[in-house]
């Protein structure tokens, strides 16, 4: 299994990004996937996660500004981000379901 996260970089406040994750070596349309962050000095958080049938779920504080969208065509999990704010700043991560796989993660840095 592995997941390839691409798509960071420095951003100003109220810039948007997409990130994406590139996932190889199980069968990607029949799992569902999670995009998690990680700040300095905090716990790994739950972003956003869509299920194998593509229903999905936010964190409260990105609800209305990011979206997750899945193309199993492509084996990619993606992550629009919008009106970002400098406390999404973060290393973000992609996880399969539930299971103990993740990226390598990709910096977010929001700048204000």
């Amino acid at each position: 299994v592995q997941l390839v996260e691409s798509g960071g970089g420095l951003v100003q406040a109220g810039g948007s990004l997409r990130l994406s994750c590139a996932a190889s070596g199980y069968i990607f349309s029949i799992n569902a996937m999670g995009w998690y962050r990680q700040a300095p000095g905090k716990q790994r958080e739950l972003v956003a996660f869509i299920s194998s049938g593509g229903g999905t779920t936010y964190a409260d504080s990105v609800k209305g500004r990011f979206t997750i969208s899945r193309d199993n065509a492509k084996n990619t999990v993606y992550l629009q981000m919008n009106s970002l704010k400098p406390e999404d700043t973060a290393v973000y991560y992609c996880r399969r379901g539930s299971y103990d796989y993740w990226g390598q993660g990709t910096q977010v840095t929001v700048s204000s």
